[in-house]
């Protein structure tokens, strides 16, 4: 099982000095993965519902300001040698596919074929206001954005029909490093999400599950994959989690491990270098020791 962390880039450590200090930090102490977040505004007065929160709410107001995270990966990239580098999650259907299909291609190249695409539907209707997208049909959109991307990493010469999106012709290079092209790790708790995920990932991504939620949800997960004539057992196929607000022990490690967590991913809340240095050093002993202890 890989440990990866979950680093909410805003506020007091949204800046160029604390992303110096992460990457190599997180790589010097043997950590997979570094995951960022998205969001491109945010609001003090919202109708919406945060589904990871009991009250709704999400962890911040209008004034949070996230880093882009294709933008703060791309950076990151530029200090590391091997940590993988991945979107949690990329807010697809409110995003032009062909511009994200592009920084995409061009953090697996910069990285040298380390992007990992977490990708979900958006929970935030007045975000998709802000941006003069619509919120209905955002699944939808999310599939047929996929087809489009798909094709412009992994086509000479791409082009979509779509219900919802037409892409003539055209060319988009330097191709992905990575073949056939990063792998798509499909967020969401809902069975849209899970068939989402059979149809068009390299895996799932769920967010705020204990241990005790897997076996029923990997049982729906494995039918949908059966249903497209795939598995678990893929190759090109893995389960990552964040437990989020849950926390981490070695006996719920072990259970994420017995329950088929391929990707256990900590969350690392820290706002200068200091800061980061010992949160870091605390996630050793508590996460990452724990899960090698495993191996």
């Amino acid at each position: 099982m890989d440990i990866g962390l979950f680093v909410p880039l805003s506020g007091l450590n949204a800046n160029a000095e604390f992303l110096r200090a992460l990457g190599p930090a997180v790589e010097e102490r043997g950590f997979e993965s570094i995951w960022a977040p998205e969001h491109v505004v945010l609001f003090d007065d919202y109708s919406s519902r945060y589904p990871y929160s009991p009250d709704g709410k999400f962890p911040g107001g209008g004034d949070t300001g996230l880093l882009d995270p294709l933008t703060a990966l791309t950076f990151l990239a530029a200090g590391t040698d091997r940590i993988r580098l991945g979107t949690a999650i990329c807010l697809v259907p409110q995003r032009n596919p062909v511009y994200t299909a592009k920084q995409v291609a061009d953090l697996d190249v910069l990285s040298g074929g380390r992007a990992e695409f977490g990708i979900g539907i958006g929970w935030l209707k007045e975000e998709f206001d802000a941006l003069n997208v619509p919120f209905a049909n955002r699944g939808r959109r999310t599939d047929e954005y996929l087809q489009v991307m798909k094709s412009l990493w992994t086509e000479d010469t791409s082009s979509f029909a779509g219900e919802l999106y037409q892409l003539g012709p055209c060319r988009l290079y330097p191709k992905p490093v990575q073949t056939p092209h990063p792998p798509i790790r499909v967020g969401g708790e809902s069975d849209g999400a899970l068939r989402r995920a059979a149809r068009f990932g390299q895996g799932w991504f769920t967010f705020n599950r204990t241990p005790e939620e897997f076996p029923d949800v990997l049982a729906k997960l494995d039918s949908h994959l059966a249903d497209v004539g795939r598995s678990r057992a893929d190759a090109d196929f893995a389960v990552s989690t964040c437990p989020y607000f849950n926390p981490l022990t070695p006996p719920s490690i072990e259970a994420y491990h017995s329950a088929g967590v391929d990707r256990l991913i900590a969350v690392c809340f820290a706002f200068s270098r200091d800061d980061l240095l010992a949160t870091l050093d605390r996630l050793v002993v508590e996460v990452l020791e724990p899960a090698r202890a495993l191996l």
